[in-house]
């Protein structure tokens, strides 16, 4: 799907990446850095939603993560969840425990979301759309209880390789870190 009909089509506005949100994984930013990674993320609408600075309805909150109702639902029952921490993607994401932690709970807590309030389902899928196709840079797992409604919103979520929809099992296989190598000397 070209770019610009996936973005007319999606309700979130198109934010394009910003140098100044890109995750920093070294020493905690002092001064001016963090000015700036605090002036893009107070731009950023999921950063606000985290920081419960809207009107939208919460269905989980915890000191890792947020859920709540995506405003254009795509399924029966349509819930994202969004770690608290500003991370632009999943391109933001490393094979590191942290990560693979991160991931873990935001899946286990759409599971639950999802299992509570749609028992009724059979199918559900969860994921993450990938850069250029995610529609805010602020990582969010999608939760679908199937089937989509209307039918035709299915297209937003194939798994196109690289620029798809990624599998949150399949992004879990690439963050698990790897066992420690244990030298005999």
């Amino acid at each position: 799907m070209p770019l610009c009909l996936y973005i007319s089509l999606h309700p979130y506005i198109y934010n394009p990446p910003q140098a100044s949100v890109i995750r920093n994984f070294g020493p905690k930013k002092k001064g001016k850095e963090l000015e700036m990674a605090g002036a893009a993320s107070a731009s950023c609408i999921f950063c606000q939603i985290a920081s419960k600075s809207t009107s939208t309805t919460i269905l989980h909150s915890d000191e890792k993560v947020v859920a709540f109702e995506d405003i254009s639902p795509s399924a029966v029952r349509h819930y994202l969840v969004i770690p608290v921490e500003h991370i632009p993607s999943v391109k933001d994401l490393q094979r590191r425990t942290e990560d693979f932690s991160l991931v873990t709970h935001m899946l286990e807590v759409g599971q639950m979301l999802l299992r509570r309030d749609a028992p009724q389902c059979t199918q559900y899928r969860f994921g993450f759309h990938q850069p250029p196709l995610n529609s805010v840079n602020h990582l969010h797992l999608h939760c679908l209880a199937l089937p989509y409604t209307p039918r035709w919103k299915c297209v937003k979520f194939l798994s196109l390789g690289s620029l798809g929809f990624l599998e949150a099992e399949k992004l879990l296989e690439k963050l698990k870190p790897l066992p420690p190598v244990i030298s005999k000397v």
